[in-house]
């Protein structure tokens, strides 16, 4: 059972054996706190409950505060053939959960882009420049059509873009640095500089 808490610093290249250049992300990892074991005998099913960061007492819930003044709490779920090792209360750092060539799946909350057209949004390619067409480079074009007099369900049309939770899997860890508690991770994670990260390793 692989899992951590971390922030998402910047990007950078790497190169492998063979002198070819890779995409990387660095993920920064301060330690994780083990709040809370849970078990199918008390809570019917079995989990650890991780905090991360700090936060000031004031903006913490009076029922979290005897866990830890954290940022940020999850819970990864364990399956029957896992055995939990930990406590609570116990670190969990980058080198104790993850090796080099380690694959993992990371979630995250993508960049907020507003309210955009179709074409930025959706990929569409906006009508013609010719035969007549006058302000028509980027419009959605029809909606409804045929005999329907309806739009239908699902419609790709302009809107909000952006800011959703966004999983990537296959990403392979490259760099363990164990002085910083930072991960390398070969590809491109979702979010901006800052933005929290989930990383749990893929099980099997």
């Amino acid at each position: 059972m692989k899992f951590i808490l971390a922030t998402k610093e910047y990007m950078t290249q790497i190169y492998d054996e063979t002198g070819r250049v890779h995409p990387a992300t660095v993920l920064s990892a301060t330690p994780n706190t083990i709040t809370q074991i849970k078990t199918d005998e008390k809570d019917g099913y079995t989990a650890v409950q991780v905090g991360f960061g700090d936060r000031k007492e004031s903006r913490v819930n009076k029922a979290q505060r005897p866990k830890g003044l954290f940022t940020e709490m999850r819970e990864y779920r364990a399956d029957e053939s896992e055995k939990i090792s930990l406590e609570a209360g116990a670190i969990v750092t980058v080198d104790q959960m993850f090796a080099v060539g380690d694959e993992v799946i990371v979630s995250g909350t993508s960049k907020g882009k507003g309210f955009q057209g179709v074409v930025k949004r959706h990929g569409f390619h906006g009508g013609p420049r010719t035969h007549g067409q006058a302000h028509n480079e980027r419009s959605p074009g029809s909606i409804g059509g045929g005999l329907r007099r309806r739009v239908p369900k699902g419609m790709r049309m302009a809107g909000r873009m952006g800011g959703r939770r966004i999983t990537v899997k296959n990403l392979t860890i490259v760099g363990v640095n164990a002085e910083k508690n930072q991960l390398i991770v070969r590809g491109a994670v979702p979010g901006r500089r800052g933005t929290l990260i989930e990383v749990r390793g893929v099980k099997g």
